[in-house]
């Protein structure tokens, strides 16, 4: 199934995002993940190219096992910033012959390896370049990233913005929000969307934070706000790993309460491959999900 079927059925599409596991470990294990996942049901599940693309030959096999074995519609994550027209269009036919259907296209990190062997010309540039690659197929949905403070990259958040509109012009059938602290910057930045003319859906991206060294991670990536109330947590049980991880899941948890009182579209919860706050997590919205099915 489309992905943009499932936001035309529900009022709140519910979603997960896990990684593939490194390298050097067997796949297998994000599996151990999976079964548990699956008891939360999630409308679908999103598979990212792992830390740094490094992972990205697993994603195709990992989104493939989520729809054919598990039964669950998966959404594989499609950068372009380092590959050629010849590879996309490989993973295309990866893709087609694996029965997967969503796509979520984006630039993609740029390698920190400073001898990476780019294209030479690079043959895309940014997201926009594949969702139009990606429409001209004519059989995959389209999902999009979106920044609702802006992409740490753009110099501006009106350019931002403007770049999310060729996303949208190009054939993108619905957006992924970037992880926040801030449920009003949020509201905020659906009303800067729909004031450009965008109108698509929009799925919160929601990350619990468990650790001390993760929050330093997101904030040197991300560039995320942080509201007072949130810096109290984080000041009060930073040390305290577990008094963190219980106060982490309850924050996210108050985030994704409101948004869905609000009327957001879908949530996208980035579960870092820890199954059991996801089931924590989607355990405490239970009668809340079951009524903005």
């Amino acid at each position: 199934m489309k992905i943009r079927e499932l936001f035309d059925k529900k009022k709140t599409v519910i979603s997960l995002e896990i990684f593939p596991p490194k390298l050097d470990s067997p796949v297998e294990t994000v599996y151990k993940t999976l079964d548990e996942l699956s008891d939360i049901n999630p409308d679908f599940i999103s598979v990212t190219y792992g830390a740094g693309g490094k992972a990205k030959d697993r994603t195709v096999e990992i989104a493939s096992k989520i729809k054919n074995e598990y039964k669950i519609e998966s959404l594989a994550h499609l950068t372009c910033i380092s590959a050629t027209k010849t590879q996309i269009k490989d993973t295309f036919a990866e893709m087609r012959n694996n029965n997967i259907e969503n796509i979520l296209a984006m630039r993609g990190d740029i390698p920190e390896d400073p001898d990476f062997d780019f294209p030479n010309p690079l043959q895309y540039e940014h997201a926009a370049d594949l969702i139009r690659e990606v429409r001209a197929e004519k059989d995959f949905c389209i999902g999009a990233a979106c920044y609702p403070e802006g992409h740490v990259d753009c110099e501006s958040k009106v350019k931002d913005i403007k770049y999310l509109k060729e996303k949208a012009d190009m054939g993108a059938d619905f957006l992924i929000s970037q992880l926040f602290f801030d449920n009003e910057l949020f509201y905020r930045f659906m009303e800067e969307i729909d004031l450009a003319g965008i109108d698509l859906p929009v799925s919160a991206g929601i990350m619990p934070v468990l650790n001390k060294n993760q929050i330093i991670r997101i904030t040197k990536l991300a560039g995320c706000n942080m509201p007072s109330k949130f810096r109290r947590i984080l000041d009060r049980y930073e040390d305290n790993p577990a008094a963190l991880k219980e106060a982490g899941e309850a924050y996210a948890i108050e985030q994704i309460i409101d948004l869905m009182a609000w009327g957001v579209r879908g949530v996208h919860l980035y579960t870092m491959n820890k199954a059991d706050t996801a089931k924590r997590i989607i355990g405490n919205i239970e009668n809340i999900r079951r009524i903005s099915g």
